[in-house]
């Protein structure tokens, strides 16, 4: 199940509650006559409950809050010889004694530090909600030629799908893509490990354990709520967030994701790491032309229809993995959630082993291309967090 850590206020309470009674019963004793050794095991229960309420009384190791803390701005992380930028933005009202939910976005391909930060919606919905936002850029430009900022995924720097050569698919092949009907973007790095013309991100370094340095990175300089570290995506960056999770060392460091507009490759459709799941939110456009959803319902594969020709895992093959790690009852379809947003249809499944309050996977669409829509999608996205890691 996906559980928030019970908050010391009910356990201090539950402590209070134990050690009255072993008073009472102490007390009650007091009338018999008893020896030295009966006396001396009479004064356990004061000791041990003295005991837990001074560490309920502490606040957990992980909550340790550094004394030099980052403002809102600009800051590298140098990994392997390169300088990682990221960009920092800290609610106005951040409490730097407090511990603080954390999300780490990632853009799109091209995109950089700015391309959810520059939106006043996304910096006011950080100052309600107390969020910490940390928004890095992802590797190219440092190769020779014009490469666009990328993050790497399955399938996007070999160029192969997931599922090999599928006998179901007629005159199928293993590539992400129609390699003559799609443009070559493969980065000077990825020679020798490109294995066809569709790779298109970059083999400089691996994202994954650089997104878990960069958590660690801002959790030395932030007071940082170990349980509520969360990763968005848009596009390129919501692929990314879907292999994040998938790896054991991320999946123990991100508790829930989310992606705007962006799909797995074909055939790319293992669940997370561990066992019980992550909670998953998915907003996709149903005219979407360069990473389409497919229609509801449908599992096979989705292919783009920009001027490339690439291959997508459907929005609900991709949820209905996810759910099923979940615990939920993937045998019936999945019904109709409100989540109070005009204009947005969300199908969830229900029975999960989750005690959140709304569905720890949801499959969101609206009508529109290949957008974000932060205006909307980025409030969406703080709800679904906040209610997946409700303390209960």
């Amino acid at each position: 199940m996906f559980k928030a850590p019970i908050g010391s206020d009910r356990i201090k309470r539950l402590i209070l509650l134990l050690g009255s009674i072993a008073v009472c019963g102490v007390l009650l004793a007091q009338e018999m006559p008893v020896d030295q050794e009966m006396e001396e095991e009479r004064s356990f229960p004061f000791t041990f409950f003295a005991a837990l309420l001074a560490r309920a009384e502490a606040p957990p190791a992980q909550f340790d809050c550094p004394q030099n803390q980052w403002s809102s701005g600009t800051y590298s992380l140098e990994r392997k010889g390169y300088n990682r930028r990221f960009r920092v933005h800290v609610p106005s009202a951040y409490d730097s004694a407090l511990p603080n939910p954390l999300i780490v976005a990632f853009h799109g391909w091209g995109g950089d530090e700015n391309a959810f930060l520059n939106n006043e919606t996304v910096r006011t919905s950080s100052d309600q909600s107390g969020f910490i936002i940390v928004s890095p850029v992802g590797l190219g430009p440092e190769e020779p030629g014009f490469n666009y900022s990328s993050w790497a995924f399955s399938g996007s720097t070999t160029g192969l799908d997931g599922d090999g050569i599928n006998p179901l698919v007629a005159a199928d092949s293993d590539a992400i893509c129609n390699d003559a009907a799609t443009t070559n973007y493969t980065y000077p790095s990825c020679t020798g490990i490109a294995e066809n013309g569709c790779s298109w991100t970059h083999c400089l370094d691996n994202d994954i354990e650089f997104a878990i340095d960069l958590v660690e990175e801002a959790s030395q300089n932030l007071c940082i709520d170990q349980s509520k570290v969360f990763a968005v995506g848009g596009s390129n960056g919501g692929m990314f967030t879907w292999d994040l999770v998938r790896d054991t060392d991320g999946a123990d460091v991100f508790a829930a994701t989310a992606s705007i507009i962006g799909l797995p490759h074909r055939g790319y459709l293992e669940p997370p790491a561990g066992d019980g799941g992550k909670p998953a939110l998915l907003i996709t456009g149903t005219n979407d032309r360069t990473v389409p959803p497919g229609a509801w319902g449908d599992e096979r594969f989705t292919t783009t229809t920009d001027g490339d020709t690439y291959y997508y895992s459907s929005a609900s093959a991709v949820t209905k993995t996810w759910a099923g790690a979940m615990g939920c009852d993937i045998e019936r379809p999945p019904a109709l959630f409100d989540v109070g947003v005009d204009g947005v249809e969300c199908r969830a499944w229900s029975n999960c082993q989750s005690d959140s309050d709304w569905p720890p996977v949801l499959d969101c669409r609206r009508d529109m291309g290949h957008i974000y829509g932060l205006t909307w999608s980025w409030p969406l996205i703080m709800d679904f967090f906040s209610k997946v890691s409700a303390d209960p």
